[in-house]
């Protein structure tokens, strides 16, 4: 008898998604049929992420955080241009309304989570306060840079930045995301590994797969990219149109954006918490806020030279609020490098009342 080999779901998923998306694309979607795709999307989406962990583990850590945290970006890049592409008003916004989603879900929700499911029975969470701090300082950076002074610069009328000005935000942001990206690879490894109370290093337990496992990997992850933001560009007037009949701000869609895409990477990192790697998590929280920001602004000043409309980047004053909250708070607690389940409910409260304000400004 012959045995055939075992086919996971992770490398049947993206397969199957690029089928629906071949079977769908250029055409009106039913009801129904937006809820299929948007079936398929989901588990591409979970599939890309997986496979990227396969990759990350291949390669040890920072690398592997650094991995997600690219991976997770380039889909929520294609779904940006995806559905800007499409056209339509609504979508002048849509980069910032992702974006600072994204740095909000990663920097309340994510953060807020971890340190409540390591801390929720009494502990404490203990992580390298050098490598938080810099991640935080830069995220602060970046979203200020990309995010703030939009709305108060004064070449073009409303938040908008200039092409000079936009240019200048590109070039910076891509650049303090390469400087990070060698602090944590290279010149600081360390502050990014994560710690015991003893101060020691935790190895990974299990065996990091084989180069066959990861090269196929990395494959799949790419059929995946390429899955998500297919089916994302396919889907994009359904997604609008139930916004739209909901009677919700247009600034929901990229809520709901930022949320399928971070989710699997909020599983990953509450993973690592319960295994006593907060470190991880928070690389993972910061260095997917930092990776929006630094990787997502320099695309999409590119890709306004072939697109038509206007780029509206400036945060108004609840959401500017928000996010100088959320850069005080981050720093009150990752600067001590031990946290308690207090600052994971600081977090996750300030993550509601974002949540809450999206639907009801």
């Amino acid at each position: 008898m012959v045995r055939l080999p075992a086919v996971s779901w992770s490398s049947v998923v993206p397969v199957l998604a690029i089928v629906a998306l071949a079977l769908a694309w250029g055409r009106e979607l039913s009801v129904a049929g937006a809820l299929i795709l948007g079936v398929f999307l989901a588990g591409a989406v979970l599939a890309a992420v997986h496979h990227a962990e396969v990759v990350a583990h291949r390669v040890g850590e920072p690398f592997g955080s650094l991995v997600l945290a690219v991976a997770v970006t380039v889909i929520e890049v294609g779904l940006i241009v995806s559905l800007m592409v499409s056209g339509g008003p609504g979508t002048a916004s849509l980069a910032r309304d992702t974006v600072f989603a994204a740095v909000m879900i990663t920097c309340n929700g994510i953060v807020g989570l971890s340190l409540m499911a390591r801390t929720i029975g009494g502990r404490v969470a203990m992580f390298n306060a050098e490598g938080a701090g810099g991640m935080l300082a830069t995220v602060a950076t970046l979203a200020t840079v990309s995010l703030v002074l939009p709305t108060f610069t004064t070449s073009t009328p409303g938040p908008e930045f200039s092409p000079a000005q936009l240019g200048f935000a590109a070039v910076a942001s891509i650049t303090l995301y390469g400087m990070f990206v060698i602090t944590q690879t290279v010149r600081h490894r360390d502050y990014f590994l994560p710690i015991t109370v003893g101060g020691d290093v935790v190895d990974e337990h299990a065996a990091p797969p084989s180069a066959r496992s990861a090269v196929l990997s990395l494959g799949m992850l790419l059929v995946s990219l390429v899955a998500v933001v297919g089916l994302a560009k396919t889907e994009s007037p359904a997604i609008e149109a139930a916004v739209t009949a909901a009677e919700l701000p247009h600034s929901v869609v990229g809520v709901v954006i930022a949320l399928l895409v971070l989710l699997p990477e909020t599983l990953a990192a509450v993973r690592a918490a319960l295994r006593d790697r907060v470190q991880i998590s928070l690389n993972l929280a910061l260095g997917s806020a930092m990776a929006s920001i630094g990787l997502t602004i320099p695309t999409i000043a590119v890709a306004s030279l072939w697109l038509d409309g206007r780029l509206v980047l400036g945060l108004d004053a609840t959401h500017m609020v928000l996010l100088g909250l959320t850069v005080v708070v981050g720093t009150l607690t990752v600067v001590p490098g031990r946290a308690t389940m207090l600052q994971s409910g600081v977090h996750l409260v300030l993550l509601a009342c974002f949540l809450f304000l999206a639907v009801s400004p």
